[in-house]
């Protein structure tokens, strides 16, 4: 176990508490679950049943250090207990990031989710050698923290809707958002297999792009909106005429051989002798 370390009172917006560090990690932030139950307005006593009540889910070095077990009765006053708490008290936790994390899940409490994302963007995720620069390097070092946690947690939302839909050009948008959001860079995905436009399959075959849009009609190829199939699949595409993004229909290898086919026969049918 890293050499635990308190590094003095943090005051994170209205909220005032002693700062720890070590013990889960080197540089790891800690606290105690003593402020945590003043931060979230609640009884220590309470605050600790439920830990007690759900000790097998928190991992001791991990998410929860008992203070009683690792530190001398002489230097837990530094940690900000007074000689009769610490006599009183059957155990004396501090929770890491993780820990504090785990017991909001059994709080079940909104506020204190709020409470957390305020402590994990201002405290936890900050180093003691932040400390050593200026206020404004601080402050900078802070917003930009905040702003890394931020996509971190957009980023999240759109993973989570890439996997609940069922669309495969819904999913590569919200992928290459997802990409962008993190890199700010928009990065063309891996083609899966290869994929034709209708003018390609129009210059091939001699016709216009119009025609091929008909006999695809005409055949039935396309997927419901934003869907795809066999045959094809939706894909937003620049429009000729404006500079607006439009749903276009894209071709896999099966529907450019549907098209060929149909053209063909339909070919035989204007020259039956040829």
């Amino acid at each position: 176990m890293k050499e635990l370390k308190v590094i003095g009172k943090q005051e994170i917006g209205s909220f005032e508490f002693i700062g720890i560090e070590g013990g889960f990690g080197e540089d790891k932030k800690a606290m105690t679950l003593k402020d945590i139950a003043v931060i979230h307005g609640q009884p220590l006593k309470e605050i600790n049943r439920r830990i007690n009540d759900n000790r097998n889910r928190f991992r001791n070095g991990v998410e929860i250090i008992d203070l009683k077990t690792v530190v001398g009765l002489s230097h837990l006053e530094k940690f900000g207990f007074t000689q009769n708490a610490i006599n009183r008290s059957n155990n004396i936790y501090i929770l890491s990031e993780r820990g504090y994390a785990k017991l909001l899940k059994i709080l079940e409490d909104d506020i204190a989710w709020e409470i957390y994302d305020e402590l994990v963007d201002n405290y936890f995720s900050m180093r003691e050698s932040i400390k050593l620069g200026t206020t404004e390097s601080l402050k900078l070092k802070r917003l930009e923290i905040m702003e890394v946690n931020a996509k971190t947690r957009r980023a999240d939302l759109l993973l989570k809707s890439a996997l609940e839909t069922s669309s495969e050009s819904a999913k590569e948008q919200i992928l290459s958002d997802l990409v962008y959001e993190l890199t700010g860079e928009r990065r063309i995905p891996i083609m899966k297999q290869k994929e034709y436009t209708a003018t390609e399959i129009a210059d091939e075959l001699g016709i216009t792009s119009i025609m091929v849009g008909r006999i695809c009609n005409k055949l039935s190829l396309k997927a419901e909106k934003p869907g795809q199939n066999k045959y094809g699949r939706w894909a937003n595409g620049k429009s000729k005429y404006s500079s607006k993004e439009v749903p276009q229909w894209i071709y896999f290898e099966e529907g450019v051989q549907a098209i060929k086919r149909e053209f063909l026969k339909q070919k035989k049918k204007v020259q039956p002798n040829e």
